[in-house]
């Protein structure tokens, strides 16, 4: 069946009737819909590209510690420290499924502060966290996911062009920022592995969307040489300080005004 081209999404839900069909319905080969879908990201993503000049530095950090010895001999004391530097990359061959990349290709996942970069991780108190200082390689050309997100992107009557357009780009932001666990279902991560890959083959090399922890921002780089290591720390995790806001009224089992 032939797509009609289309260059603009056809509601503000768009997204959400994309991330349904490719979990529920038809993933790997598309709908007509799916495809008009993905041409609209495509069109509207020239106008969300921005230049990363090579020298930009960022950060990724990694679970746990390494291990060293206070000095030279065998019965030195051994203290933590970050992990050794083909630990802080991603594996060529052992990449497990993330928001930009499907299990087997791996992506570089960066951010830009060591904060943001370590509570991607989600660590605990006591626990001890890699952090490691990231510098582009090379020009990168990056799609901006996060420009003009609106504070809550839901409509009552389908809007203009321009509005339906901002709300599927707030929904796909969001839907990158969502963090990952290793209870997550693989089909969760579907629907932006495949708005990735269609960066990535019209020649793109990354993606940046906001951080679900604190003001940050993160990026997604296809090319694991885009970015290199130059130096790494160690850190360990010595207070955490949730935000809570009620999502909803209490209910009452009973009358707590009774004795």
């Amino acid at each position: 069946m032939k797509h009609s081209g289309e260059t603009t999404f056809a509601s503000w839900r768009s997204y959400w009737d994309f991330e349904r069909s490719v979990r529920r319905e038809l993933r790997y080969i598309h709908s007509e819909e799916t495809q008009d879908f993905l041409d609209a990201v495509l069109a509207s993503s020239r106008g969300r590209e921005v230049d990363l000049p090579a020298g930009r530095t960022f950060w990724r950090a990694q679970l746990g510690n390494d291990w060293r010895r206070t000095g030279d001999e065998p019965t030195d004391e051994e203290v933590p420290c970050a992990h050794p530097r083909a630990r802080m990359t991603p594996l060529p061959d052992r990449a497990s499924d993330g928001r930009a990349n499907p299990r087997g290709i791996p992506c570089l996942y960066l951010a830009t502060s060591k904060e943001t970069a370590m509570s991607e991780v989600r660590p605990w108190i006591g626990s001890y966290v890699s952090v490691g200082q990231f510098r582009t390689t090379r020009p990168l050309a990056i799609v901006n996911c996060t420009a003009e997100r609106p504070t809550t992107p839901l409509h009552l009557e389908e809007p203009d062009a321009s509005g339906r357009s901002e709300a599927v780009w707030a929904h796909i932001d969001r839907a990158f920022a969502e963090p990952t666990t290793r209870s997550d279902d693989a089909a969760d991560y579907v629907p932006t592995q495949i708005i990735a890959e269609l960066f990535k083959r019209a020649g793109l090399d990354g993606i940046a969307y906001r951080s679900n922890f604190g003001g940050g921002f993160n990026l997604a780089l296809f090319d694991l040489a885009g970015a290199e290591l130059v130096n790494c720390g160690l850190f360990e995790v010595d207070a955490m300080q949730p935000s809570f806001k009620e999502a909803d009224q209490f209910y009452f089992i009973s009358d707590m005004s009774r004795g």
